[in-house]
């Protein structure tokens, strides 16, 4: 019961950050998604320590298990779109391979940075001079 429980809070805890971004995005009529903001906003949190990693784990890798679940609305959604998909067809996959490869090489090079950042930081804190 107690697991229940602190699981839900966490849930609530990641849907209270979305629409803190989305909150903020409507307020400053930024041309960012709220759920962007929200991440951005989580991911400060986890950084600076005020929310701590495993006040959200459970919920957050429960969440990414279950990704999939959530894109089935989208994907019978765009069924309704054929016509455009027949007359864009070519432009849009050009669109989202483009998409695609420019968010995975910004995420390679961001984990890369990160990560040398770290091992820079335990060389320089961990060795006696």
């Amino acid at each position: 019961m107690k697991k229940g429980v602190f699981f839900v809070m966490q849930l609530l805890l990641l849907w209270a950050l979305n629409e803190v971004g989305n909150l903020f995005v409507g307020w400053t009529h930024l041309p960012i998604p709220g759920n962007v903001v929200g991440m951005v906003l989580l991911f400060i949190l986890l950084m600076t320590g005020i929310v701590k990693l495993h006040w959200v784990d459970a919920g957050g890798s429960w969440l990414l298990k279950h990704l999939s679940f959530f894109f089935i609305p989208i994907s019978v959604g765009l069924m309704t779109l054929g016509s455009t998909f027949i007359h864009s067809g070519i432009i849009l996959l050009f669109i989202l391979m483009l998409s695609g490869a420019l968010g995975i090489i910004g995420t390679g090079i961001s984990s890369q940075l990160l990560s040398k950042g770290k091992e820079e930081y335990h060389d320089h804190h961990h060795h006696a001079l």
